[in-house]
């Protein structure tokens, strides 16, 4: 199936075919080849102007997931047609992924990818509300993008590292 990205924004340069290769790596890590995944790279004002809708935090944030089927951490949907075959929408907050990176000196791309993998966990149930949700979520990523790590040579690494 495909992974539809859409570059929404213009004050970040965006390497989308990488992106797009890399998500899609990571999607059949997770065993979710089959399902459509749509990937927005947005600029600040749109992140704060969804954070604000869906979670009442009215700030520009790094990843926004919204789930096309509500499944319990690990699961994968079970479609009745076609037309849901689709895990969901991912938002990656470019913008301020970007501020970051230049504030830590961390790879703006490896970032980008790392926060997909976060969004793409989030798609399929997965939280960090807790420490064990954490926990278990944190071990997801970790086996995703050693899955990636494997196919490109990359050494990357969750962003939740120190959340707990």
């Amino acid at each position: 199936m495909s992974v539809a990205l859409r570059n929404a924004q213009r004050a970040v340069p965006v390497r989308r075919a990488p992106l797009r290769r890399a998500v899609c790596a990571l999607r059949a890590a997770l065993g979710a080849s089959r399902f459509d995944v749509g990937l927005v790279c947005a600029g600040n004002a749109l992140m704060q102007r969804l954070n604000g809708a869906y979670r009442q935090c009215p700030e520009p944030t790094d990843v926004l997931s919204f789930p096309f089927h509500q499944v319990a951490a690990g699961e994968l949907p079970r479609p009745r047609c076609r037309d849901e075959y689709n895990l969901g929408d991912i938002f990656l907050g470019v913008e301020y992924i970007h501020q970051q990176c230049r504030e830590t000196g961390e790879d703006f791309d490896d970032i980008l990818t790392v926060t997909a993998a976060h969004g793409l966990c989030h798609l399929l149930g997965y939280r960090h509300d807790t420490k064990p949700e954490w926990e278990q979520m944190y071990q997801k990523e970790a086996q995703i993008l050693e899955e990636l790590n494997r196919l490109t040579g990359s050494r990357l690494r969750p962003l939740t590292a120190g959340l707990f």
